[in-house]
């Protein structure tokens, strides 16, 4: 398996090499690509894991800067400053080389070093996509560090947020910024139906179904846009029932999966009764709701930066949790789409520095949360969301305390199985539910996607 998973990744990198050298930003927070899963169980461990931390104190004698990777000046760059801001304060010795590397530079350079056998080309600490930790665990066992007995307390994170880079039972990653899914409506547009945000709030989808039908008659607007072949709320509506595209040995799960027959039929209906329509690009997804070409949208909660670019808008949205899905087993109202996780190498100069930088920062300072929420980083560190920052109102959002209740919506989230190949199935469903759509048959193109996906794994 970890021979055809390199191979994978291998592939990976040779493109990106020929599209990705000029550098630029990656995927930010608001980018559509990004999704759900995780390859375990919301993870056991916490600061009293079995495994003891480095040896090494970090507060004693030397060089105390560590370099970090990662990408977004404004969001992920920025939270490492104020971080480094924070740490300073009882560790005044302590710097950060912060280099601005986009995460498709970053893969591209994991695969190269470990490919290689020479780790001394990477950093100390660096950023990772949490939908990539699965296949790079398990392709480079030796590149990312064990931090189960690190100090970190993972009971103080969202479960389903930290499972995406837990590994046969360890944790290689600190959770950072929030993904989690929110359901966003304009409120002007609802009151046209006799509708209120009430009315959408812990609802099944078919009661969203008919909420849309509702205001398409008062309006002639849909509920929601998204973008044609792709399927992020094909896998936000699938992770809500605790559900993935892998079984737990890392196999498809695609042909006998009913959740995931239950979502395709569930977007199909919503398509059919124009509740739902399909735009062909990012940028006309977001232009939809910006416009007021549709009533809402259901995305990760870093859409809302999106939304807020409306200002002719403010006041006029709300935000509440997504529908659950009809007969599905352990159906919630809560997702994720999106975020990214640090990551500490084996080769960093200092393993018990950084770990203790980020237990006392990212996995310990309600002052750093407090300190970036104005740049749209939300915390997944469930005692960020009690303090007083948090439950600020948002008057674009209605005055409502949003911050606070989605890291609410982020401590509910199912975990589910990410699998190292989640892309690769992802795209084969993207093109299922496209031909699904236009007239074929659902159990035929289930059948193709999971070939495709057993292809691809070599199987």
């Amino acid at each position: 398996m970890k021979r055809k998973i390199l191979a994978a990744l291998l592939a990976s990198t040779m493109v990106l090499s020929l599209v990705g050298c000029g550098g630029g930003s990656a995927e930010t927070p608001a980018a559509p690509a990004a999704d759900d899963g995780a390859a375990e169980e919301a993870p056991a461990a916490d600061s009293g894991a079995a495994e003891e931390a480095p040896a090494a104190d970090a507060t004693a004698g030397g060089d105390e800067t560590l370099t970090v990777w990662c990408w977004d000046p404004a969001f992920n760059l920025n939270a490492m400053y104020e971080a480094e801001k924070v740490y300073q304060k009882d560790h005044p010795n302590f710097k950060l080389n912060v280099v601005e590397t986009p995460w498709d530079d970053i893969q591209t350079k994991l695969t190269t070093a470990a490919t290689s056998g020479d780790l001394s080309t990477l950093p100390d600490i660096f950023l990772m996509q949490d939908n990539a930790f699965q296949k790079n665990v398990l392709a480079f066992p030796d590149v990312c560090m064990d931090l189960t007995g690190s100090g970190i307390d993972y009971s103080q994170f969202a479960a389903g947020k930290t499972a995406y880079s837990v590994i046969d039972g360890k944790n290689y990653g600190v959770p950072f910024d929030n993904g989690a899914v929110v359901a966003c409506y304009r409120t002007d547009l609802l009151e046209q139906a006799g509708l209120t945000i009430d009315d959408f709030t812990d609802i099944t989808f078919d009661q969203y179904l008919e909420n849309g039908k509702k205001v398409l008659e008062a309006t002639g607007k849909p509920l929601i846009s998204m973008q044609a072949g792709e399927c992020d709320l094909i896998m936000m509506m699938l992770q809500s029932a605790g559900a993935s595209l892998f079984n737990e040995d890392g196999t498809a799960n695609i042909v006998n999966n009913e959740t995931l027959k239950i979502v395709m039929e569930t977007y199909k209906g919503l398509k059919d009764a124009g509740v739902l329509t399909e735009v062909n690009s990012w940028d006309e997804y977001v232009g939809d709701f910006v416009s007021g070409n549709v009533a809402g949208t259901i995305n990760g909660c870093w859409i809302m930066a999106s939304i807020q670019t409306a200002e002719d808008q403010k006041g006029n949205w709300a935000i509440t949790n997504m529908p659950s899905l009809v007969g599905a087993s352990g159906a919630t109202n809560y997702s994720n789409n999106g975020g990214s996780s640090w990551a500490v190498t084996t080769k960093c100069a200092n393993p018990t520095l950084a770990c203790d930088f980020l237990a006392s920062t990212f996995a310990g300072s309600n002052e750093l949360y407090d300190n970036i929420l104005p740049s749209g980083a939300l915390a997944t560190w469930a005692p960020a969301g009690d303090s007083s920052a948090y439950g600020e109102p948002n008057e674009f959002f209605g005055g409502d305390a949003v911050s606070a209740k989605i890291v609410d919506f982020a401590t509910k989230v199912p975990t589910n199985i990410t699998g190292a190949y989640y892309y690769e199935a992802r795209n084969a469903v993207a093109t299922a539910i496209t031909n699904y759509i236009n007239g074929s048959d659902l159990a035929t193109e289930l059948q193709t996607a999971e070939q495709t996906v057993n292809f691809n794994m070599g199987q």
